[in-house]
């Protein structure tokens, strides 16, 4: 299927790996010209250099965290008209919520709720006036699950959804979208950077710790960061101009839930 996005301008935020990287390979196999962001200015020219490489795509890199100003004025000047724009961030991490004090809250707040927020209100209007715009955040299953530990992962990105809910509503008739990605267990530094402390918790291997994981997935596997981005693609391409709103699950069929 042709996506009809060739030509157009995406922002993928936190893409030097993972599923921002997903996104980002999946948007410059479709004709994009990508601007990619990371805070490790190597392994983001690296990851530039093979996405080029593979998709012989304008592929833009911006050194600079997202969540401050400086960051996003970054990707801004590289792209300052975007036609799609990716919002990803790391989660804080697994922690019980007792150990939580304020500054950390407001750290994940910020990072996973009001950083996206504050690109949005920086590109929707653009995107209006043009009369085309996707915008995708990618958040997590945990939205719709809790997982212990990373209540204020889950806390900040349902903020965010419901932030998100109604502005969507406010420019969709300008051909403007925005969804969002709810990721369940993908095949990621994240996920496999739990192993170790699991394993040491347990006596069990990360070998085992990883099989235990994979075995509550009705599918039996870990998600592939590049079927991740396949499905951001679809959702910022020119079929998907009457999907809005939405908040759409990745994860193996692990929600145990008809809705």
């Amino acid at each position: 299927m042709d996506l009809g996005i060739a030509g157009r301008t995406a922002i993928v935020c936190a893409s030097s790996k993972g599923l921002g990287r997903g996104c980002a390979t999946a948007l410059a196999a479709e004709g994009c010209r990508v601007v990619i962001n990371g805070r490790d200015a190597a392994r983001l020219e690296l990851t530039a250099a093979e996405i080029r490489a593979e998709t012989g795509a304008e592929v833009i890199a911006v050194v600079g965290d997202v969540s401050t100003a400086e960051g996003q004025d970054a990707l801004l000047k590289a792209a300052p008209e975007p036609d799609i724009l990716v919002n990803n961030n790391a989660g804080p991490p697994r922690k019980d919520f007792r150990e939580l004090d304020r500054e950390a809250m407001l750290e994940g707040v910020v990072a996973n709720m009001v950083t996206p927020i504050e690109l949005i209100q920086r590109v929707i209007d653009g995107m209006a006036e043009r009369g085309f715009g996707r915008i995708v955040n990618i958040t997590s299953a945990s939205v719709k699950a809790p997982i212990k530990g990373l209540d204020l992962s889950s806390g900040a990105r349902a903020g965010l959804t419901a932030f998100m809910a109604g502005v969507a509503r406010t420019v969709a008739h300008r051909n403007v979208t925005i969804n969002a990605i709810l990721p369940g267990a993908f095949d990621t530094d994240r996920l496999r950077g739990g192993f170790p402390s699991e394993a040491q918790l347990t006596g069990r291997t990360e070998e085992e710790v990883a099989e235990r994981r994979r075995a509550l997935i009705p599918a039996r596997r870990f998600g592939d960061p590049d079927e991740f981005g396949r499905l951001c693609a679809f959702l910022c391409s020119r079929h998907a101009g009457y999907v809005t709103g939405q908040n759409i699950l990745i994860d193996g069929g692990a929600f145990p839930g008809a809705f």
